[in-house]
């Protein structure tokens, strides 16, 4: 694929994403001449917490998982990022390091905005400042659920939330199957594989959830 295709590739794809889906055209040309596509396997990782904060990342294909780890391993994940799903852009304009790690889940394609190259078309269209402004308060707004849901919720109410989630994203499916393993999700939900374990028991003892094999039988009354 020559320059020229990559780039408008690109900006097709930047044109569909909800944070650049209404600029102007030469704006968006401007961030599909900068863009760099990058491909990262299962598992791998994108960056460590203290990282210089070189840029931020819209995703592509696959999904990305955000995440703290602290010294004894245990690993809290912040968010998972689906397609047209951006994130780091905090350290992308203040120059810190990354507050965080990210790596890939699933084989994944990630488009990836340099800090220094994005600074300078912000300079050129300042307009843009104002789709990053609508992206700090999302993050912002699901950062305060998670610390809500960390502090007052007990792992069995975390899970029935996730799941209902889950549900909503199908169409309010009544049956779901899990989109992680088990342990990923144990991370997401802030606690351990065990605890989780005894959670769905706990939910299904209560008639909330009916297991069969990976399927799950949501019960909403």
């Amino acid at each position: 694929m020559s320059f020229t295709e990559r780039v408008l590739e690109v900006k097709k794809f930047l044109q569909k994403t909800p944070i650049f889906q209404n600029i102007l055209d030469e704006q968006l040309q401007a961030l599909a001449n900068i863009a760099i596509p990058q491909t990262y396997k299962k598992g791998e990782t994108l960056f460590w917490e203290g990282d210089e904060g070189t840029g931020f990342f819209i995703v592509k294909s696959g999904r990305i998982k955000v995440f703290k780890q602290a010294n004894a391993g245990k690993e809290q994940i912040l968010h998972i990022f689906g397609a047209e799903e951006h994130f780091a852009e905090v350290p992308a304009l203040d120059g810190g390091n990354f507050p965080a790690s990210a790596a890939a889940i699933e084989n994944s394609e990630v488009v990836f905005i340099p800090r220094k190259a994005f600074l300078l078309v912000l300079q050129q269209h300042p307009t843009l400042a104002i789709a990053m402004l609508s992206t700090f308060a999302k993050h912002l707004r699901r950062l305060t659920f998670l610390v809500d849901s960390l502090s007052f919720q007990e792992v069995p109410e975390r899970l029935k939330n996730y799941l209902f989630t889950l549900s909503d994203r199908n169409g309010n499916a009544d049956i779901v199957e899990l989109d992680l393993p088990k342990a990923q999700l144990a991370a997401l939900l802030g606690t351990i594989p065990e605890t989780l374990s005894r959670a769905f028991y706990k939910l299904s003892q209560e008639g909330i959830i009916e297991m069969n094999g990976a399927k799950i039988h949501l019960h909403r009354n």
